[in-house]
């Protein structure tokens, strides 16, 4: 079950991959889809939508696939790499990411996110990290690389307005061992991941993030993104596919600063 967020008002819809989604009367976060009520079919096709979910934190992880952390000369950390990305950073499907003039080096990462269905802190073991796992939806952790380079943290690097695409929908479910990830940039295939080339598997992240941070229903962690990472430029589209979940599409333009 796909769940989206309907432009411009947030309204919530749902439907299974391939098929036109109906409208919610229940709210999604509260009451599990068996009780769900429902509305008609949403008849803009395809329907103008929103990034779907507001999260309250975003939890990035870095080199997570061990060759995406050769292709950038690191080694691979003996735990994951956890940081945080601002929530303000959050963009829309179709929205454009905007360069800033602060970087020279702005680069594209397909992600995995996973959306936190649940408050969890201090999580024992896989199975309760694997509970908690509402969905997953594609994500672009947009990085100014140079600043990364130059700054003691990530925080200036991975959180300026429109670094955070995130959509089309939330897969609904925890099932994740299976997951791939591709990346396009003007239609040409620069990126494909998959959770079995993950130093650290998705629900091992969750335990590992909640040994310090209580995560909360919404909240969103991106578990980083495989080699083939690179620059883009003013006039580029890139694309973040996760199959049976969508395609996540945005263009690229420069921020005019007055």
């Amino acid at each position: 079950m796909l769940l989206y967020r309907l432009a411009p008002d947030g309204r919530y819809a749902a439907g299974y991959f391939g098929q036109r989604p109906r409208l919610l009367r229940s709210d999604p976060w509260s009451a599990p889809p068996a009780s769900w009520e429902w509305g008609p079919e949403v008849e803009e096709d395809p329907p103008a939508l929103m990034a779907p979910l507001r999260p309250g934190k975003i939890v990035g992880i870095g080199r997570s696939y061990r060759d995406h952390a050769t292709e950038l000369g690191n080694p691979l950390p003996e735990e994951p790499l956890i940081f945080l990305k601002a929530p303000s950073s959050l963009l829309d499907p179709g929205r454009p990411i905007l360069l800033p003039p602060e970087s020279r080096q702005v680069d594209f990462e397909g992600e995995i996110a996973l959306v936190i269905g649940k408050r969890v802190s201090r999580i024992a073991d896989d199975g309760d990290a694997r509970e908690a796992i509402h969905g997953v939806t594609c994500a672009c952790d947009v990085t100014a690389r140079d600043l990364q380079h130059q700054d003691r943290t990530f925080a200036r690097a991975k959180s300026f307005d429109t670094f955070c695409p995130l959509g089309p929908a939330i897969r609904l479910g925890n099932d994740v061992e299976g997951l791939e990830v591709i990346t396009r940039v003007n239609s040409e295939e620069r990126q494909r991941g998959s959770v079995s080339q993950m130093a650290w598997s998705p629900v091992e992240l969750l335990v590992q993030v909640s040994r310090f941070m209580t995560l909360e229903a919404g909240d969103l962690v991106l578990t980083g993104t495989p080699a083939g990472v690179g620059a883009l430029a003013v006039g580029d589209r890139v694309e973040v596919e996760i199959p049976e979940v969508g395609i996540l599409s945005n263009p690229v333009e420069s921020r005019e600063i007055p």
